[in-house]
């Protein structure tokens, strides 16, 4: 019997803990699984725990061996100077991705999660999968970078390229260019690489220009669509639903992978779209119905990004999955009248949380201040639009 959609959470992904001061923290992922428990969205028997770690070969598909073994290594490694030598050498010695105890297997099982979400779907066991620890987009083939230290989205997507030879869409709507999934397919006219995000002219990783297309083979086949810091819903609901109806019509993929990294929210504290919890109701939905558009419905979803972690990371990640399963909350949640949150979820967690806690599902008028410059920037982001998709 073929599920509608399956959650998927490996054990081990919770030890991917840079640090207590690191922004990138696991209890985002704890979060959101309670609360979606609390909305009676998923139970403990949902939840598919793989009980294996992926091996070296799999994480080759994207990594270059001496860099796996500069990870492995680093565990093992006394001599303090020679640590921070190799460390360095292979990006694990920065302030935004340090070397900790476990990394290689914290980072190993998030790998795992992804291709088991992957495998999951394009095996036939389910429509849709959601793996929430995944999408560390910014790792590349011999560095680690932006959090990232395995990329386990460009991994998924070499698994499903060698096992099912299936052209894969890959959607990132992290507000951070997904650099590391692009240059690993930027010649391969079987991927096609999708981001929506700020403008790198502002915001690390200080790529993803619409002029980045593709190279050789794999020219067109590469799409990045900048916006302007400070857009808001409208205009980044705009822009996103033009430019990937776009560019699925026209590539055609088998399967969407999509990455929903949620600090475009004005309230992240690490970078400048400003928008609300709208558009992570409306991306899901759009995703969602596209996949049973051009996909049969093959769809999997990654988490990514979100430092806003109270707020909005339980929020917007439990949306994707309200959406995914059809769970009948899904419907309900709209802009007509508030939806409130469980309440046991808010008692559990206010008294741990350093803001107050929203007590609804989306944002309610006058949450989040409206910015002066809107017609100008939508005017911007529009010019962007027309860029990106002027040859399809």
């Amino acid at each position: 019997m073929v599920s509608n959609a399956v959650f998927i959470h490996h054990c081990d992904s919770s030890g991917y803990k840079f640090h207590d001061d690191h922004p990138f923290d696991p209890i985002r992922q704890l979060l959101t699984i309670d609360l979606l428990k609390e909305s009676n969205a998923l139970t403990d028997d949902d939840i598919v725990s793989p009980d294996y770690i992926i091996d070296e070969e799999m994480l080759s598909l994207v990594h270059r061996d001496d860099y796996i073994q500069a990870v492995k290594q680093l565990n093992n490694e006394d001599d303090p100077r020679r640590k921070s030598v190799l460390a360095e050498q292979y990006g694990i010695q920065t302030e935004d991705t340090p070397f900790f105890e476990g990394l290689h297997q914290a980072a190993s099982a998030i790998v795992t999660g992804s291709v088991a979400a992957a495998e999951s779907v394009m095996s036939g066991q389910s429509l849709h999968a959601f793996h929430l620890a995944g999408g560390l987009h910014h790792a590349f083939p011999d560095k680690a970078s932006g959090f990232c230290v395995y990329n386990d989205a460009a991994i998924a997507i070499k698994h499903i390229r060698k096992q099912y030879n299936a052209r894969v869409l890959y959607v990132d709507t992290d507000v951070h260019h997904g650099d590391g999934v692009q240059w690993v397919f930027y010649d391969d006219p079987d991927v096609c690489t999708y981001s929506i995000h700020e403008t790198g002219k502002y915001l690390f990783p200080g790529t993803g220009y619409a002029y980045e297309k593709g190279l050789d083979k794999g020219f067109g086949a590469t799409f990045n669509v900048p916006l302007e810091p400070f857009t808001e819903d409208e205009s980044w609901l705009e822009s996103f639903d033009v430019t990937i109806r776009k560019v699925i019509a026209s590539f055609k993929p088998d399967v969407i992978i999509s990455q929903h990294g949620c600090d475009a929210h004005a309230y992240d504290p690490l970078s400048h779209i400003h928008c609300s919890m709208r558009i992570y109701k409306q991306i899901p939905a759009i995703l969602h119905e596209l996949a049973h558009t051009y996909t049969g419905g093959k769809w999997i979803a990654l988490g990514g990004g979100g430092y806003d972690i109270w707020r909005v990371v339980p929020r917007a990640w439990s949306l994707v999955w309200l959406e995914m399963s059809d769970h009948p909350l899904a419907a309900l949640i709209g802009e007509d009248k508030p939806v409130t949150l469980p309440s046991n979820w808010l008692q559990q967690w206010q008294s741990k949380s350093p803001v107050d806690l929203p007590p609804n599902w989306l944002d309610c008028d006058g949450d989040i201040s409206s910015i002066p410059r809107r017609d100008i920037i939508t005017e911007q982001n529009r010019n962007t639009q027309a860029i990106v998709i002027q040859d399809l």
